[in-house]
């Protein structure tokens, strides 16, 4: 697709704010961070629309999506998620098929069917050791409000605190268990699910 400069860094800002806050940014603030006027990004997002690089719902706002099948690439740095915190290992605070070429994105982006909704955190804490999760590493997690049994989860406990732990639904009560002997389970009523986590990475 023939895109000028300017058109691939709007799509870039929209890739990242959907990724970081799950929305896209008004016609203000992109014209803000590329420095052009409002009514020439309105010119440059139309241009994408009509090109099949994006989409939109004229019915609500914020709704600018990179269209299904379209790569935004980033020359600096190709595969880049938001880093929004840091998240509790420990104690509670938040078949392969044969190819002739390894997309990292098949490996640590997000489900078909869910682009853009990843957050990167970073684990503090050895409370996962065992399912290979150690203290430092930085987890990319999918941004859901549901679980199931056995998913590895980023949950928001009721006293505000935030936590890594795999996800149990049991009778009358949820288990976040740890996968480290030296640190017990969570008991909880409820908690509320800030998401799954789908990839591990490892810096050496």
């Amino acid at each position: 697709m023939n895109l000028t400069p300017k058109q691939l860094r709007i799509l870039q800002l929209i890739r990242d704010s959907r990724i970081r806050h799950g929305y896209s940014p008004t016609m203000q603030e992109l014209a803000d961070e590329i420095g052009v006027s409002k009514v020439t990004v309105f010119e440059h997002v139309e241009a994408l629309i009509k090109k099949g690089a994006l989409i939109r719902d004229p019915n609500k706002a914020r709704s600018l999506a990179i269209a299904s099948g379209i790569a935004v690439p980033d020359e600096s740095r190709p595969l880049r998620f938001p880093l929004v915190g840091k998240i509790a290992a420990g104690l509670p605070i938040e078949k392969m098929e044969d190819r002739d070429e390894l997309d990292l994105l098949d490996i640590v982006g997000p489900r078909p069917g869910r682009p853009g909704a990843m957050f990167a955190l970073r684990v503090q804490g050895e409370s996962m050791r065992d399912e290979g999760i150690l203290d430092g590493d930085y987890i990319l997690v999918e941004r859901t409000d549901v679980a199931s049994n056995g998913d590895r989860v980023v949950a928001l406990l009721p006293n505000g605190e935030t936590t890594l732990k795999t996800f149990y639904r049991e009778a009358d009560r949820i288990r976040l268990q740890p996968a480290n002997p030296d640190f017990q389970p969570i008991y909880v009523k409820e908690c509320k699910i800030q998401g799954i986590v789908r990839s591990v990475l490892r810096k050496y």
